[in-house]
């Protein structure tokens, strides 16, 4: 008589892994050793896996593989609905939500919603002020991480995305791509309302606020509310009487690039 064959594997439970390996400086704990050691590069700041590229380094190989593709333009991840390609699977994760119309991400203060959680994060510093990144060379703060990334290429210099057509270099690729529609003329970015189009998102969602009247970006001093974060750090040295723009032929100093600009004028007019 034949006996139906049991794998004892998918009958019985898996054991719970234990987490018996315990970090000696914050005691969180892992399942095994090797994660444990890899952990611990978080505290003392090991980067043993560098890029040949440009020498950056990172604490884990799989940190590394994700930047190459930085350099190689790889994008292995498309999406079914629209065909676009991404560098990272759970960036292709969040984007599916944009088809799905899921913002499942609502903000308890003015109650906005969001597709991504970080975006979420991010919408919610403009209600609290906070800064929570901090430049490592020149200590000034940052709202959100991805503009301390944009800040930190002032200082290393780096631009790794190079325009095919005149050559120009930039510090990330969405700069890239938004200035390729200088070349092709593309204007993606369309207003519902009006129907003015733009070539960057970023740009569109500026212009909308003109309809809504929003005004998300505010002075800690005088309470004064503006459009984008822009026009906030203008106002700021207001009150700071911060001069940032200076003139190179008689180094008179200005609170806005768009009076230097203007004052130039009077020296171009000295020389003819």
């Amino acid at each position: 008589m034949l006996t139906e064959r049991v794998d004892l594997n998918e009958e019985m439970p898996k054991e719970k892994e234990k987490k018996s390996h315990e970090c000696d400086i914050c005691k969180k704990s892992f399942g095994r050793n090797h994660t444990l050691t890899i952990h611990k590069r978080s505290h003392t700041g090991e980067k043993r896996f560098h890029c040949d590229t440009c020498g950056k380094p990172f604490a884990e190989n799989h940190q590394l593989t994700k930047h190459i593709r930085i350099h190689t333009g790889e994008r292995p991840y498309h999406c079914d609905t629209c065909g676009k390609s991404f560098s990272r699977s759970d960036h292709l994760t969040k984007h599916k939500r944009i088809h799905a119309g899921d913002k499942r991400f609502h903000c308890d203060v003015c109650g906005k919603s969001f597709y991504q959680n970080h975006d979420l994060t991010k919408h919610k510093y403009i209600h609290t002020g906070e800064k929570h990144y901090q430049c490592d060379i020149c200590s000034k703060s940052f709202t959100r991480s991805d503009h301390l990334i944009k800040h930190e290429t002032v200082h290393t210099g780096e631009k790794p995305y190079n325009c095919d057509t005149c050559g120009k270099s930039f510090s990330r690729n969405e700069h890239l791509t938004a200035h390729k529609r200088i070349h092709t003329g593309e204007k993606p970015y369309q207003c519902l309302i009006c129907g003015q189009s733009f070539s960057e998102g970023g740009t569109l969602t500026k212009h909308r606020r003109i309809h809504t009247g929003e005004r998300p970006f505010h002075c800690d001093v005088c309470g004064k509310s503006f459009h984008d974060e822009n026009g906030l750090t203008k106002h700021i040295r207001v009150h700071t009487g911060e001069k940032p723009y200076h003139c190179d032929t008689c180094g008179k100093s200005f609170s806005q690039m768009a009076n230097l600009n203007k004052h130039k004028r009077i020296h171009t007019r000295e020389t003819t």
